[in-house]
């Protein structure tokens, strides 16, 4: 497998965690009470909440909103691009 394509999959797997924290946090719009949506809001908790968690600590929500998730997607695309200029 070359480089180029271990970069591809590498930018491939940031997109899907980056669809999975808007995801989430459109989740968290959605009413509690559906047993499958909040299993599904769980499954997805698990995998962003740590991550999420170190913007949190960072950014205090304001006015109820939570902006770390926008921080966090932003600072995966830089990490990313700085990753594939210095492996490309």
């Amino acid at each position: 497998m070359g480089l180029y394509r271990l970069v591809s999959i590498l930018f491939r797997l940031v997109d899907l965690y980056q669809l999975l924290i808007v995801i989430w946090c459109v989740m968290s719009w959605i009413p509690r009470g559906n047993e499958t949506v909040e299993r599904i809001r769980y499954a997805i908790g698990t995998l962003v909440e740590p991550y999420l968690g170190i913007f949190r600590r960072l950014i205090p929500s304001v006015g109820g909103i939570d902006f770390s998730p926008i921080l966090a997607i932003v600072v995966l695309n830089l990490a990313m691009r700085l990753v594939a200029g210095i492996l490309i």
